[in-house]
């Protein structure tokens, strides 16, 4: 039997804001933020993200900028050398954010996470972003039995109820920050009748 409805409630109840959620429902910054934020810390990702935005608000502002002068606002992000060629070239293919996985996915750098993220926090279009923390804990709670976020993306779309994946990476992403390692996650899902 499931326990998805009391994991729901109980991940709101713990909840704590998730720093890159500051952009809302912005497809623009939202899309940005979560391309920078690969292989980098959040604080890193929400400082970069700030830095550019001003200079930068827009697509069409982006489009503006010179690769070095967006290196520049994004550095330190990891791998922002890639990162600002990637923008570069994404503001030069489109005017506005796709509304579809396909169309964002074929975006230089975009992968299934990150469209999925966009479509659910800019677009309300329900998707499930698997990261790390949604693959272990996933795992943890046995709702999968996978080895990569890409396999527990599959799963996830199939075992969970589509009501719950608007919230699924907001809410996991959250807990996986207060509970960094695995006895501490699991102490907290022992602790709230969980697993």
């Amino acid at each position: 039997m499931n326990n998805y409805e009391k994991v729901f409630k109980v991940f709101k109840s713990n909840y704590q804001l998730v720093p890159l959620e500051v952009f809302g429902t912005n497809p623009y910054k939202t899309l940005i933020s979560t391309l920078l934020s690969s292989r980098t810390k959040e604080e890193t990702t929400i400082k970069a993200s700030h830095r550019l935005f001003k200079v930068a608000p827009t697509l069409s502002k982006l489009k503006n900028l010179k690769t070095k002068q967006i290196e520049k606002l994004i550095y330190p992000v990891g791998f922002y050398i890639t990162k600002a060629k990637q923008l570069r070239t994404l503001s030069n293919q489109i005017t506005k954010v796709p509304k579809t996985q396909r169309e964002l996915i074929d975006l230089p750098g975009v992968g299934i996470k990150t469209a999925n993220l966009v479509l659910n926090r800019a677009f309300k279009i329900p998707a499930i972003a698997v990261d790390t923390h949604v693959h272990k804990i996933s795992n943890l709670l046995g709702w999968v039995k996978t080895n990569t976020p890409e396999e527990t993306e599959k799963e996830l779309s199939i075992v969970l109820p589509k009501k719950y994946w608007k919230d699924a990476n907001r809410l996991f992403v959250s807990i996986g920050r207060q509970h960094t390692t695995k006895k501490s996650l699991m102490e907290f899902l022992k602790k709230e009748n969980l697993n």
